[in-house]
């Protein structure tokens, strides 16, 4: 499946905008409303069109701001998660309805001239221009534009112009829409990896007033008691007077009727400010909330001027440049302005899987948010890093808590969450991932080391490591063969659950035990169980397949049935089409495992084991993870496979351009956005951490130009320009300027400011692949796999 790469008239390659420029009714039109949205980290809108019609799956979302209920398991049993968290749409203020000398334009059923809607990368500005054929002769041309306040996150600004050739009557509707209690059907039955819907009310009214073209609302949620307010403010280019004002919980609008000249523009502003809160003291009805609302209303010319600023400031450290590479260049910026907008301005909180872009996987905090994206926060915006650390360790009482209840010590974070419970209802795949812990203190770690923050291990980053090592070792045991295994659990590829000693886990565990093991005067921690950790760590059981030479995925991966490969591609993903049990008794993965322990844990394995491990295990990894094909590309570079690391970086860059997993309509996918710029970063430019210094091997793509980005690294702006023969550094203007020293392929140098320092590249040559023994599935599967007889 492919969209914005297989129509380039429709989306012409841009370098600094994604555009539409004919309007082509069909199925695509809410997958585009996710590629158009715009967000902050903290307010997100989804890209529907502001006039001629509903749109597919319209929105506007607040990171956090959500509902529980109880889950209700079929077969119960102990330690089950208990409840259900799912973000909320909040009530959605980009809608309008224009009537021209009596008819109500509409995308569906008015006669269009032109029509262009973009989204500015360089300005965060969303902005629709539609050319009409109005059936009374005149030609009237509407243009929606919006953005999300920065210093003011919680504000929205709409402008809405409306220009006709000649006089006309026009009836303009300015709307507030309650979406969340809308009836829709509910996706979440067919595919369980989109959003599903409450069946009771979920926003109940607290406070409705309007007057003047000014509307003060307030709702609380049913059961989480959550609470939201939006104060509306409107002004208009004439000198006209709300027609009507009318408030109701589900809807609210305002209402001109005026004339437009020939040639004039009608310009209507609507400013929107959202305030939320836990449930306030009873005495508040919504009124203090509301006001709050209004206290923090901004006009919209300045929440234009705070985005555009705001993208000035974030593309000067936060841009890639690829050199002759136009396509991949506009789809590389979409992503990297997607990173921003789902993490510029969250502030002390996760990172939902669909940023604010959407509702997909219910708006929930994963291992994506410290694997995938603490790596470009740490090195581009170090402060929101520390923010999103600082969360998790917000969560630590309950993720305690969580611990206990499963019979191990320390702290087990929720695999799935919002509020800190865990709400993965299926075990296998959810609580059984005890790798989250793992990507937590690694995440902490790296954060660390590359920020040259001190204060930020006695502040969070110790009780990080301390207490997700604790539940390391107290989840772990010493076996009669003197090793240390970690049995029951589901590492990253979910199509093989609930194994013994998953390599991924056992690695990371490892790399856990020993940073924690190495924190110096912690309180509560003796010297014995730093040895105690020590030693688990030193003994911990890597699976290992001395026949093929070759580390295995857990101790009984290599013997499995190998997957039938013959399964036809209407087949994938497999999760949608064969039983959990089928997909885990075969040798087939859904995304990098053992290759991702590879490449986070770089010096822990050889070269030759590298390459092994990636030959055995990218040909039987379908990607039907959205997190598989960054990281597949990322060790493809370091074996000096850059074709294949060139082809799984383009598949991974289109994800969501291209709708490529067919579920782009529910959000963009935040984390492989975050894998896109590791691919660059780590993969085509070869940047490991956490050593000695920062190291860089490059492997740049044969027909490549070069290669240009910037990473904050222990206060220093360090650029860097990758060519075919050499890589060069610098020191940027604005930061600490004191010489960093780097390794580039085990060389060490000294950068400094004002002057490049350039280092020759020596032409790596692509190794001859693996040779494994053929397996075959046995002649019974297709049977099973198809239904067949």
């Amino acid at each position: 499946m492919t969209l914005i790469s297989s129509d380039r008239l429709r989306f012409p390659c841009e370098p600094w905008q994604l555009m539409e420029t004919t309007h082509a009714p069909n199925d695509d039109d809410g997958t585009l409303e996710t590629l158009m949205a715009i967000g902050n980290g903290h307010l997100g809108i989804r890209g529907a069109r502001s006039v001629g019609g509903e749109g597919v799956l319209p929105g506007t979302f607040i990171n956090g701001f959500h509902e529980t209920w109880d889950i209700k398991h079929a077969e119960n049993a102990f330690g089950f998660a208990r409840t259900g968290q799912r973000i909320v749409y909040v009530p959605d203020a980009g809608n309008f309805s224009v009537s021209i000398d009596g008819e109500a334009l509409s995308m569906a059923e008015s006669t269009i001239l032109d029509y262009r809607r973009s989204v500015d990368f360089a300005t965060g500005i969303y902005q629709c221009t539609v050319l009409w054929a109005c059936r009374s002769g005149a030609t009237v041309t509407t243009i929606a534009r919006r953005a999300v306040g920065f210093d003011s996150r919680g504000s929205l600004g709409i402008e809405l112009s409306i220009t006709a050739d000649r006089e006309v009557s026009a009836d303009v509707t300015s709307a507030i829409i309650n979406r969340q209690d809308q009836p829709v059907e509910e996706q979440s039955i067919h595919d369980p990896r989109r959003a599903g819907r409450h069946a009771d009310r979920i926003l109940v009214p607290l406070h409705l007033q309007g007057t003047g073209g000014s509307l003060r609302l307030a709702w609380e949620t049913a059961a989480s008691h959550q609470r939201v307010a939006m104060a509306v403010d409107h002004r208009i280019s004439g000198e006209q007077q709300p027609f009507e004002t009318v408030v109701g919980p589900d809807q609210s609008t305002v209402r001109w009727v005026f004339a437009i000249e020939g040639g004039q523009t009608f310009r209507l502003e609507k400013s929107v400010s959202y305030v939320t809160a836990e449930q306030s003291v009873a005495e508040d009805r919504g009124e203090q909330l509301a006001a709050a609302a209004e206290a923090a209303l901004v006009g919209v010319g300045a929440i234009f001027a705070e985005s555009i600023a705001h993208y000035q400031r974030y593309w000067t450290t936060a841009d890639i440049v690829l050199t002759g590479q136009p396509e991949l260049q506009q789809a590389v910026r979409w992503n990297l302005f997607q990173l921003s907008q789902a993490t510029a301005r969250a502030g002390v909180s996760g990172i939902p899987a669909k940023g604010v872009s959407g509702s997909g996987y219910e708006g929930h905090y994963f291992w994506d948010q410290e694997i995938y994206l603490l790596p470009y926060l740490t090195y581009t915006n170090p402060d929101g890093a520390r923010m999103v650390l600082q969360s998790r360790h917000l969560m630590l009482p309950e993720a305690r808590r969580r611990a206990a209840e499963l019979n191990v010590d320390g702290a087990l974070f929720p695999w799935r969450t919002i509020n800190g419970l865990e709400a993965s209802a299926y075990y296998a795949a959810g609580t059984a991932q005890f790798h989250i812990a793992s990507a937590i203190a690694f995440a902490a770690n790296r954060y660390e080391w590359a920020s040259g923050d001190t204060e930020f291990r006695g502040e969070i980053g110790a009780d990080l490591l301390v207490e997700t090592a604790r539940m390391w070792v107290s989840l772990g045991f010493f076996g009669k063969d003197g090793l240390f295994h970690i049995h029951g659990v589901t590492g990253p590829d979910e199509y093989t659950a609930v194994v013994n000693d998953n390599l991924y886990t056992n690695v990371m565990a490892r790399f856990n035990l020993r940073a924690a093991a190495a924190l110096d005067g912690h309180p509560g921690v003796g010297e014995t169980e730093r040895l105690v950790w020590r030693q688990a760590a030193d003994r911990m059981s890597l699976p290992y397949d001395a026949h093929l030479q070759v580390h295995s995925q857990d101790n009984d991966f290599m013997t499995l049935e190998p997957w039938d490969w013959s399964t036809p591609r209407s087949k994938y993903p497999l999760l949608l089409h064969y039983h959990p049990l089928v997909i885990y008794r075969h040798q087939v993965l859904k995304q990098a495992d053992t290759v991702l322990a590879m490449f986070l844990q770089w010096q822990d394995f050889t070269p030759e084991e590298k390459q092994r491990a990636f030959d055995f295990y990218d040909p039987i990894t379908t990607g039907d993870s959205t997190l598989s094909a960054c990281v597949q590309g990322i060790m493809a570079a370091e074996v000096g496979y850059r074709d294949t690391a060139l082809r799984h970086f383009t598949e991974a860059v289109f994800i969501d351009l291209d709708n490529s997993h067919a579920n782009t309509i529910d959000g963009v996918h935040i984390a492989s956005a975050g894998g896109i710029w590791s691919s660059l970063v780590s993969g085509f430019a070869g940047m490991r951490d956490q050593g000695a210094v920062l190291h860089f091997d490059p492997r740049l793509p044969f027909d490549w130009d070069g290669l240009s980005f910037n990473l904050i690294v222990r206060g220093r702006l360090l650029a860097v320009n990758l060519g075919p023969d050499a890589i060069g550094f610098t020191l940027g203007d604005g930061y600490d300027t004191a010489p960093l020293e780097l390794s580039v392929r085990g060389t060490r140098i000294q950068v400094t400011g004002g002057e490049w320092t350039t280092v020759p590249l020596e032409a790596v040559p692509v190794p001859a692949p693996s040779v494994f023994p053929s397996s075959f599935p046995t002649a019974g599967f297709p049977v099973i796999g198809t239904g067949l007889s």
